[in-house]
C-alpha cells in the first residue's frame, strides 16, 4: 500500500525543507511513501529549493494558479492507494499520519479529516473565542468555526472542522471527484461533493501550530467569503 502525500507550494522556500524532511521521517510500517510537491509559481526562489531534494516528484507551474490548481494536479500524478493534503509550512505535523489514515487502511471510512477543534488542549477551553488555537487571529477563528457551521446546515453532516489543510482520501474516491476550483474554494467544494456523494467523514484530533500572516499566512477574508458562496452553490448544483 502506498500513502500519496500532496504538498501545493507557494513561496515557501523558508520552510520546505524542514517540512519534507518530516515527512521523509514518518515511520508508516510497510506503506510507502510518495511525496508530489506543486511550486504553484513562487517568487522566492521555492522551485529551486525543491529541485535539489532528492526522492520527490516536483511539479512546476511557472505562472501562479492557487492552491485548489496545485492541489488538483497532485492528485493527477498520484499513484498511491491514500491522499493526503499537506501544507509547506510547518502549522500541521506530518507525524500524525498513522492515525489520520488508520480509519481507511481498517476500512471504516474513504474520507478522513484532521480536526484542530477535537484536539484535547482546545477542548478544555469553554468560552467561545478562548477556544481560538494560541497565535491564530479571531477571524480567521470564526471564519472557520462559520464555514463548519454552514457545511453541517446545508449537508446535514457533524464534521467539526471544514477547512482543516489534513484532507485525506481513499485515492479512487478523490479521483473519481471533479473538483473546479482553483484556488482556497477547492476545499469547501470537495467537501460538500463528498457529502452529498454519501461518504461518511471520520474526523481525528490533530495539533496545530498557526502561524500569522506577517509570518507568511495566506488565506484571507475574500477566500472565506467565496467558501462561503462555494458550499450554497454546490448544494444545488453538481
Amino acid at each position: 500500500m502506498k500513502l500519496s502525500i500532496i504538498m501545493p507550494v507557494y513561496n515557501e522556500a523558508k520552510t520546505v525543507s524542514s517540512i519534507i524532511d518530516i515527512v521523509k521521517k514518518v515511520k508508516l510500517g510497510k506503506i510507502e511513501k510518495e511525496i508530489i510537491a506543486i511550486d504553484d509559481g513562487s517568487k522566492d526562489g521555492t522551485g529551486n529549493v525543491l529541485k535539489q531534494i532528492p526522492g520527490i516528484k516536483v511539479i512546476i507551474h511557472k505562472k501562479n494558479r492557487g492552491k485548489g490548481a496545485a492541489v488538483k494536479n497532485g492528485i493527477k500524478a498520484a499513484t498511491g492507494d491514500i491522499i493526503i493534503i499537506q501544507d509547506a509550512d510547518l502549522e500541521y505535523d506530518p507525524n500524525e499520519y498513522p492515525k489520520l489514515i488508520k480509519p481507511i487502511i481498517d476500512k471504516k471510512t474513504k474520507v478522513v479529516y484532521g480536526s484542530r477543534f477535537l484536539d484535547a488542549n482546545q477542548k478544555k477551553q469553554f468560552i467561545f473565542f478562548r477556544k481560538k488555537h494560541k497565535g491564530a487571529y479571531d477571524m480567521a477563528y470564526v471564519g472557520g468555526r462559520l464555514l463548519t457551521a454552514l457545511t453541517n446546515i446545508l449537508y446535514f453532516s457533524k464534521i467539526t472542522d471544514e477547512p482543516t489543510c489534513y484532507k485525506v482520501f481513499d485515492s479512487k474516491v478523490i479521483k473519481a471527484i471533479n473538483i473546479k476550483g482553483n484556488r482556497f474554494e477547492w476545499e469547501p467544494e470537495v467537501t460538500a461533493k463528498i457529502l452529498k456523494k454519501g461518504y461518511k467523514i471520520i474526523e481525528i484530533p490533530i495539533t496545530y501550530n498557526p502561524r500569522t500572516f506577517e509570518q507568511g499566512k495566506k488565506i484571507n477574508y475574500k477566500d472565506g467569503i467565496q467558501a462561503i458562496w462555494t458550499l450554497i452553490k454546490y448544494r444545488f448544483v453538481n
